[in-house]
């Protein structure tokens, strides 16, 4: 096991067993994933679903962030829901990934802090009715925690997609849909599951 810096204390990152063949690897990856793609709680997941919906519905904006793997599934999402989503008739989501500006992210990142580079650009953006959107393995970032705590001070909705246990991020947000593994790939992969539900939804 290795530690992954942003965890919680103490958290590791499971490799999965050694000495396996790439297709007995699969198999056991299979069933971690599996694992949890029975247990999605859909209750959790029409809680977000209607959060973001309500946004749309008055034309407010969706803001995305995440760090790593988690960033790129903001950017995923940035694209999804700016082209893809949208039931004929519904007004187009307004929703723009904060992890993409590299430019602006590592100017914070030099200038100010690593923990700033979504609260910084928050800041100039976000509105009453907006949601931030969180995507979080561990939900101990220090610059989504800070997000969140920018976004609920503005009178902005946090929603977060979360693993492990939550992390700090879980008392945070008005909303989170939970994977609840210690497999960040997993995770990701969940989370990425919960985005493609939620594009072709709205």
């Amino acid at each position: 096991m290795k530690k992954i810096r942003g965890t919680k204390p103490g958290a590791t990152h499971v490799t999965g067993p050694g000495g396996l063949g790439v297709e007995a690897f699969a198999s056991w990856y299979r069933a971690r994933t599996l694992e949890q793609w029975n247990r999605l709680d859909f209750a959790a997941l029409a809680k977000v679903a209607a959060v973001i919906e309500r946004a749309q519905a008055a034309g407010r904006f969706i803001w995305v962030c995440g760090n790593g793997g988690s960033a790129a599934t903001a950017a995923h999402v940035g694209c999804d829901f700016g082209k893809t989503a949208s039931r004929k008739g519904a007004k187009a989501l307004k929703c723009v990934s904060l992890s993409d500006n590299t430019a602006f992210m590592t100017a914070i990142g030099n200038d100010l802090s690593f923990d700033e580079t979504f609260s910084r650009q928050l800041e100039s953006v976000v509105a009453k009715g907006d949601v931030v959107l969180l995507i979080s393995g561990s939900g101990n970032s220090a610059n989504l925690v800070a997000a969140a705590k920018l976004a609920r001070k503005r009178g902005a909705r946090v929603v977060s997609l979360l693993g492990f246990d939550g992390g700090r991020l879980k008392s945070l947000s008005d909303e989170i849909l939970l994977i609840p593994s210690d497999q960040y790939g997993v995770i990701e992969d969940l989370h990425m599951a919960v985005a493609h539900i939620l594009t072709f939804y709205l």
